[in-house]
């Protein structure tokens, strides 16, 4: 699939870079408001930690995505980019004072909260600006997720969420504070799910709450049932965009609205892994005595997932036809786990050629650092480097 990619236009560009696939972008976006526009009352918001380059956050607010914020420096890049306050949500256990000053002064949809202490604070820091903080209090549903340890966020074990058994007294905490409106609920299980039936136990949960809440004549406007949905790492090709209609329709057939009920997403991952890719170059090809190093200018600092959580990420020679051979890939980085795969097939590589990291669109860009004091990559578009 070397068509994919418009070699000539990167043969001049310092490496390694991120390059954004913008036309995949849009289809994915157009395929997801196709599924979400079947339900008028299901609302997505972009979850910008899982990219904020201002090309990429620009293209998803021109589709009308809200966004979800775990930090005051990504609510001002949401609104940097665009995104209107009243669609955005601000989630995270440490939110710190001129964070909330700030979503209160943006006049913010919503806080999700997480802590009583957290509600306490709010409502505190709203009393000085004179207004009224809506929140949702992020519920620990206790459902775990097939996926990888370090991204399970719904366990009771976690550090995330109230425990299921404090909500029905910080729901009547915040009716009795002057200057917080609770608006909704808030959960989220973790990160990269493929089994449909972990959100289907998640919908069984919040059956459950919402029936207790009925019973004690609590009514909640909102539910947000974060994001969560994974993507084929292994056939970025094959399946460029998720199960979106799968997905949503999970949520449909077994999550029990009340009427007028508003269901909310925090998709990221979902929305922009399969359009971006790391390009690197081969710096080196190594012979050991038992295998072969490829040796490019990338490292764990342009792209930590496979260090830090053991990711697998596709990896191709995108400048070579020649035939296979077996690499160990490997990065500058003066640390052992500084490597992106072990006995991979690449056709045959030399010194100078590219290789693209596929599906890095998500946690690549944004988490990289200037460890061993390397400049940071930058991220083109299709638009850029020239169209397929």
């Amino acid at each position: 699939m070397k068509g994919i990619f418009p070699t000539e236009g990167f043969q001049y560009i310092k490496t390694p870079f991120y390059y954004y696939d913008t036309q995949l972008l849009r289809h994915t976006l157009r395929e997801l408001k196709q599924e979400t526009q079947k339900h008028p009352n299901y609302i997505v918001h972009y979850a910008v930690k899982a990219n904020a380059n201002p090309k990429v956050l620009q293209i998803i607010r021109e589709a009308g995505l809200g966004a979800d914020c775990v930090s005051g420096g990504e609510i001002e890049a949401a609104i940097n980019a665009g995104f209107p306050a009243s669609g955005i949500v601000f989630a995270g256990v440490g939110k710190s004072d001129w964070e909330i000053e700030l979503g209160l002064k943006k006049d913010i949809f919503c806080f999700n909260v997480e802590s009583e202490a957290e509600l306490d604070v709010i409502n505190q820091l709203a009393a000085r600006q004179g207004k009224i903080a809506r929140i949702a209090f992020r519920i620990n549903p206790d459902v775990g997720a097939h996926t990888h340890a370090g991204i399970t966020t719904g366990l009771a074990e976690n550090k995330f969420g109230i425990a299921m058994e404090n909500m029905e007294h910080v729901l009547r905490k915040a009716r009795a504070l002057p200057n917080v409106a609770c608006t909704g609920l808030h959960f989220h299980i973790g990160s990269q799910i493929l089994d449909m039936g972990d959100f289907e136990a998640l919908c069984n949960r919040i059956n459950e709450l919402q029936d207790k809440l009925v019973r004690l004549h609590i009514r909640i406007e909102n539910i947000n049932v974060g994001g969560g949905l994974g993507v084929d790492y292994q056939h970025p090709d094959r399946v460029p965009i998720p199960d979106f209609k799968n997905y949503f329709g999970t949520y449909t057939k077994y999550l029990k609205l009340l009427p007028g009920q508003k269901l909310h997403f925090e998709l990221g991952r979902a929305v922009v892994a399969q359009c971006g890719s790391l390009i690197t170059r081969v710096l080196y090809i190594k012979q050991g005595l038992a295998k072969q190093f490829a040796i490019v200018d990338a490292g764990m600092t342009d792209l930590i997932r496979p260090a830090l959580y053991q990711a697998c990420h596709k990896i191709e020679n995108i400048t070579s036809e020649l035939p296979l051979e077996t690499y160990d890939i490997v990065g500058p980085i003066c640390e052992s786990s500084d490597v992106f795969a072990k006995h991979t097939d690449l056709n045959k590589t030399q010194r100078g050629d590219l290789l693209a990291i596929r599906s890095a669109g998500a946690y690549g860009e944004i988490m990289a650092s200037h460890y061993n004091c390397r400049e940071l990559p930058k991220g083109y578009t299709t638009e850029e480097l020239g169209s397929k």
